[in-house]
Parts: structure tokens; sequence; C-alpha cells
């Protein structure tokens, strides 16, 4: 049953949220620091989810039932790191659909995706809202840039300049910041600038930090309060 706010002296249930194109959990893992109960669904099994976790199609799944939703629609398509002979008909689609389907819904959502991809990285006159998250913000070793558009409104930690070099995927230096995508290594460096000590490698590149969605989770509580009065 989808958690509400209880009166003085009354228990209050843990706010659900839906976890969709969940991967391996590092969204999952930031928004149950912030507080939630979370479920997450993926086409693919995903052994190491740390959560309840249903194999299916996130395109089809029924969204009722939560009191929030997250979707991380396949991103490979928008991604500046994606292959040049990458087939030319991806799952870019899926991002759209997702959005759309979203934006029907009555209780608050986030969809998050890569430079890019068109979602919306501030408030705008349309009247959507996002932000841009950076490693840098919360003080990890990395920078991996992510968009997140919301139903609601969220404030950007300050962005620290990138005064240190990033090196490329695979190829780490000292003196150098990881870059946690494709083949990342060392594998020990990259699960501790993600603040991931539980995936592999593979699972590692296709995932947020945890901090991301820790730090929208708090203004995320702050929201569906406002939706339940």
């Amino acid at each position: 049953m989808p958690g509400v706010r209880g009166k003085v002296g009354q228990a209050v249930s843990t706010p659900r949220i839906l976890d969709l194109f969940c991967g391996a959990g590092g969204a999952a893992v930031g928004y149950a620091r912030a507080g939630f109960e979370v479920v997450g669904v993926d086409l693919v099994h995903q052994k190491n989810y740390p959560f309840e976790f249903h194999q299916a199609d996130a395109m089809t799944y029924p969204l009722d039932g939560f009191d929030a939703i997250h979707g991380s629609p396949p991103c490979q398509d928008h991604s500046g790191l994606r292959h040049p002979l990458a087939q030319p008909h991806g799952t870019g689609w899926m991002l759209a659909a997702t959005r759309e389907r979203f934006q029907a819904l009555r209780i608050p959502w986030v969809v998050e995706n890569v430079d890019g991809s068109g979602l919306a990285e501030q408030h705008d006159l349309f009247g959507a809202d996002g932000l841009v998250l950076c490693g840098a913000m919360f003080g990890l070793r990395l920078y991996r840039h992510r968009l997140f558009e919301t139903s609601f409104p969220v404030a950007a930690p300050h962005h620290p300049r990138h005064l240190t070099p990033a090196s490329k995927a695979g190829h780490w230096m000292p003196g150098t910041v990881i870059s946690v995508a494709g083949n990342c290594a060392p594998i020990a460096l990259a699960r501790e600038a993600m603040g991931v000590d539980w995936m592999t490698r593979d699972e590692l590149a296709e995932s947020i930090p945890p901090a991301f969605t820790e730090h929208i989770g708090h203004a995320l509580l702050a929201a569906i309060e406002a939706t339940a009065a």
C-alpha cells in the first residue's frame, strides 16, 4: 500500500518507488538511503539487484500501487560513447515513450538518461523540471554527468569545475579521474569512485552513483507529501 504521512502519534508507512529498467541497482540504493522501499523491474534478470526484483518488460509493467516512479531507459542511442558502428535501429524510442507514460501519472516521477538525450536540464518555459548531476558534486572521484527530468523541482548541488583531467575508459592513469564506462579498470577504483561495491564491471558501466538518487530522493519525499496533501 502506498506510504502516507500520518498524524502526530500515528505510524507512517515507508513510501514505495518503482525502479524501471533497474539494472543492478545503483539508483535503487540511493532511493533506499533516502527512505524508500524500492521495487525493481528489468527485462534481463539482475542477480545482484539488492531489493525486490521482477523480471518483466518495463514498458508495460503496471504502475499502480506506488508512491513514485523512476525510469532509466536504455541510453546507448544517445551516449557520446556509443560505438560508431552500432546498429541504426536501437532502443532510443523507449525514452520518449517512458516520458509520455510518466507524464500521464498523478504521482511524482523521475526519468534518468545521459547527456545528449534531450531531457530537461533545468526548469524551462514549458513547465519541465530537470537537473544535471555530476560525481564531483558529491565528492566522488569521477564526473559521470547524468540528466534527471522530474515532475517536481530539485535543486542541484554546487558543480565544481573539472580541474583534473578524466582518463579514457579502461585506461586510467594516476593523477586522472577514472571514467567508469566500457571496460573500466581498475575495477576496485571504479567501485570506490561510484560508491558501489556489489556490481560487476559491466554492471558498473551501465549504472549511476547512488549519491545521485539519494539527493533526488529527499526532494521526492517532499513531492509525495505535497501530492498527498
